[in-house]
Formats: C-alpha cells, structure tokens, sequence
C-alpha cells in the first residue's frame, strides 16, 4: 500500500505526531467513524492498530495519525511520500453508533484527539449538539483543535502547563462542565487509559452514559490471539471483534492499565536497538 502524503503535526522533544494519508481503494470506500485498520511497515514486523482518521473516496485514500513511540510507529514515522507499506488490513471493528442522543460531550487526550474527528463529524451530522474538550501536555502538542471547532457547539482546551485554554486536566473541565449541568445524553471518550479511567468514574457519577473506544494491544485483529482482551461487566471481550467501544462504566480499568504494560521493556530495547542501526 502506497503512502501518498505525510505531515508532521506537531514535535516537541522526544514526542512526534504525524499524520500519513495513504491509498487503499477498498478501505476508503468502506471505512466508517470508529473503525480502525491494522498495518505491517515491514514484512518481519509486528502489526499495530490505527483508527481511520479520513478517508476520501475520490481519491481512494486513507488518513491515519500516529504518536512515534514504540518501534513500528517510528519506522512509520521514517516513510515519506511514495514508500510503500507491507500491509493494511481494514475496516476493522464496529463502527460507532450514529443516532440522534441530543446533548453530547466528546473528550480526547492526546492523539486520541485526531481519533474522535469523525465521530464528532457524524455526530453533528444527525442533529446532535456537541460539546468537545481536547487536551495535552502543552500548547505545542495540541492538534485538529480548529477542525473540531467546525463540529462543534462549545469547545474547551486544556494544558497541563496552561499554554493553551485552561491549566490542568481536561478530566477537570468534564467535572466542572457537568457540576453545572447533568443533563448531557451521551459521553464518548478516547485517549490515554488513565484519562478514559477518570472519565469513567466522573460520569458515573452523575448516571451519564460513556462509550470509551479502546487502545488495547493487538496482534492479529480478528479474535484468535486474545491480546486485546479486555474485562466488561465481568466478561472477556476483544478490543478487535467486539469493540474497540464499550460501555466506560462496565470496563475493568485496571486490569486493562496492566495489560498495556506488559511489553514495555521489550519495546524500549528494541527502541534502542534502532537507535543504534
């Protein structure tokens, strides 16, 4: 699969955000909001989960936005236009459910940002009036902020520096937001696990209901290697086939946080590793 464009969204340090916009006909013509793709850079490689960002039928294309941090997604970060990937495997996953809920709020952290624009889309596509609160670690990190603006009702940001919108947690804003007024229909969230945990507990709170779409690891997105597995309401579920959505109130939080740490060691040596090639 041939990459046909890439921009670098945003890089500060050792964070890097790219934004790689590649062709697959199939894909771009069957892709809806909340589904994802799994991609091979190199055929010795592993596979890694992406969730289509875009897609653009007249030209047969694919967006995907990607943080550069373990070794398939910096190899990733190092194609440019008219390099080739090994595989692309796609859509994958249940689509959100579009319907009409009335009042929503979408939170994101992170590149989970880029993950929530088509559905925000969709979302105000049915009629729905949509509240979105975007955050990151600083000013420089922040992305799709304006474009999420065009979709949506309110927009809130928050830094934890406070170089943009307001200082702390854009967990903080969803408090206060819903301190003031519950009658929101409908929370969706995604971004770094600790932040969809959070959102989770605050919703549940006030009885809202929460649709969190998951990060977990995968390998062969199609429900035979169990390692995306993930406790809800006391049942095993896989993030590939059954999700990656679920309902935040019924996830295992902290058995997910574990999971997704089990090959961090691994990763940095081989992060190294390439360091060094």
């Amino acid at each position: 699969m041939k990459v046909v464009g890439k921009k670098a969204l945003c890089q500060l340090d050792d964070v890097r955000i790219t934004l790689l916009e590649i062709e697959n006909r199939l894909i771009a013509s069957k892709a809806l909001p909340g589904q994802f793709i799994i991609i091979m850079v190199r055929e010795e490689g592993e596979r890694i989960p992406l969730t289509v960002v875009d897609t653009d039928k007249d030209k047969n294309t694919i967006t995907i936005v990607f943080q550069e941090v373990g070794l398939t997604t910096k190899l990733l970060g190092k194609l440019t236009a008219g390099d080739y990937l090994y595989a692309v495997v796609g859509p994958l996953g249940h689509p959100t459910h579009i319907e009409k809920y009335g009042s929503i709020i979408m939170i994101a952290g992170g590149v989970g940002v880029a993950e929530i624009l088509p559905v925000t889309k969709a979302f105000k596509k049915e009629g729905n009036r949509v509240t979105t609160i975007i955050g990151a670690r600083t000013k420089k990190l922040l992305i799709f902020e304006e474009e999420l603006r065009d979709y949506s009702d309110q927009m809130f940001v928050a830094t934890d520096d406070g170089s943009c919108g307001e200082k702390g947690f854009n967990t903080h804003i969803l408090k206060n937001l819903l301190s003031e007024n519950s009658s929101y229909d409908l929370v969706y969230t995604v971004g770094p696990i600790p932040m969809m945990k959070k959102v989770a507990q605050i919703t549940k709170e006030f009885g809202i209901k929460t649709i969190a779409s998951l990060n977990a690891l995968m390998v062969d997105g199609s429900g035979m290697c169990g390692s995306c597995r993930v406790s809800v309401a006391g049942e095993v579920k896989f993030s590939c086939v059954d999700g990656p959505e679920f309902d935040a109130h019924l996830i295992d939080w902290e058995e997910l946080e574990k999971r997704n740490k089990v090959y961090l060691d691994k990763e940095k040596h081989v992060c190294k590793r390439l360091i060094h090639e």
